[in-house]
């Protein structure tokens, strides 16, 4: 087939969206498929046989926080340049409807000298894809949960109105339903995350797939050599992102011993501020350490290799890499009983399933595997087994084939 993937944030270490669409490229070219990936900054380093298209973004509403976007304030003058400037200064967040918008003017240029078999969005859902479908191609889009959670996640925390009405400015939902309504054909990455959509964006259950994601086992996996600490613990995630549930393990870090060690793989303060500034009213500067932004995978292997427990306290995952790619490094998890975590987690063979928001269980949990090496030991070996026979990205790669077959007859 000739694919052409859109993602409005390219590179793997953006977050989840990037990671997705880079293995899911690689492994479709694998396979013999002709791919063009347009992608927004931050750009992918390599496509490994795609052929890259970049779609230029100026991401104004993030302009301030260094975000490394496209920035050149002379063409403001371009009246889509414009409309995002003028949405950005307001409270909106643009960036999606931009890319969807761009993406359309450059494939308008591209589908002269390339005929596409399918146009495959990475949740982006702006309105620029209903101008695709006038190629006449099908139009499909992967959304990996919807944006209407994290909404809800973010009142929770945000009581106050004034604080609500930016969050109701910031998230496109409106524009993402519409658009998810209208397409040919939804994938997304979990049996919880489909009913989401179903509930949030009400999309035809029929239009939907379930395709899970996939983990890189030869690149995620136990580095020999490296020390595991005594009592070492992992988290990985957006720190600053309310929906991961860093409070409450930073809460549970209260209630366990002195010796008990927490390691947070992201950026620390100026850039990230809610957990920092939870670490130093909790009292927990000589126990948890930010890492940073990793600047590879390798490293990220080595940290999940020397750490003895992964905690996944998440309030909601479309799927949950950071849960995935732990079990795939040998790590026992303790996870949110929420969402496509169960999914992703198993039984209680692979690790302990624990209530959201709730401190207590997960502080009970740690204490309970620190105290048994032997039981921590056999959990991460069937956790990587689960990884090993659940969660392939060659699988993932010929069963979203399978999708694209499947609404490209439905289309003719």
């Amino acid at each position: 087939m000739k694919i052409c993937l859109l993602s409005y944030r390219g590179n793997p270490y953006c977050g989840g969206q990037g990671v997705y669409i880079n293995y899911l490229a690689r492994e479709m070219v694998k396979q013999g498929h002709d791919v063009h990936l347009l992608v927004g900054p931050p750009y992918p380093f390599s496509m490994d046989g795609a052929k890259l298209h970049e779609i230029h973004d100026f991401n104004f509403y993030n302009f301030y926080t260094g975000f490394p976007a496209d920035q050149n304030p002379l063409s403001v003058f371009s009246p889509l340049h414009f409309i995002e400037l003028a949405a950005a200064r307001v409270g909106f967040f643009p960036e999606m409807f931009a890319f969807s918008f761009r993406s359309f003017n450059r494939l308008k240029e591209i589908i002269k000298s390339e005929k596409f078999d399918i146009i495959h969005d990475n949740q982006c859902l702006g309105y620029g894809l209903l101008l695709m479908k006038s190629f006449n191609i099908p139009v499909i889009s992967t959304i990996h949960h919807p944006l209407s959670v994290d909404r809800l996640i973010e009142f929770e925390h945000h009581p106050k109105f004034s604080d609500r009405y930016r969050r109701v400015l910031y998230y496109p939902l409106s524009m993402q339903k519409f658009v998810a309504k209208r397409l040919d054909a939804i994938v997304t990455v979990s049996n919880s995350a489909a009913r989401d959509i179903v509930k949030y964006f009400d999309v035809n259950p029929k239009k939907i797939r379930v395709v899970y994601n996939g983990v890189d086992t030869d690149t995620f996996q136990r580095t020999n050599g490296v020390a595991k600490g005594k009592k070492n613990l992992i988290f990985v995630g957006n720190s600053d992102d309310r929906k991961k549930g860093i409070l409450y393990l930073l809460q549970a870090m209260r209630k366990l011993q002195d010796d008990v060690k927490l390691t947070i793989v992201d950026g620390g303060a100026p850039r990230k501020r809610f957990a920092p500034t939870m670490v130093r009213k909790y009292g927990l500067e000589d126990r948890v350490t930010f890492t940073g932004k990793v600047k590879s995978t390798e490293e990220l292997v080595k940290l999940y290799s020397s750490s003895n427990v992964a905690i996944v306290p998440s309030l909601y995952e479309g799927f949950g890499f950071p849960a995935a790619e732990a079990m795939s490094c040998e790590l026992p998890i303790i996870a949110s009983k929420i969402s496509s975590l169960p999914e992703v987690v198993g039984n209680g063979n692979n690790g302990i399933l624990v209530p959201p928001r709730d401190p207590d269980a997960i502080a009970s949990g740690i204490e309970h595997l620190l105290s048994d090496e032997e039981l921590m030991l056999k959990m991460g070996k069937s956790a990587r087994r689960r990884v090993q026979d659940l969660f392939s990205w060659n699988e993932a790669a010929k069963k979203t084939i399978s999708v694209y077959e499947e609404a490209i007859n439905a289309y003719r």
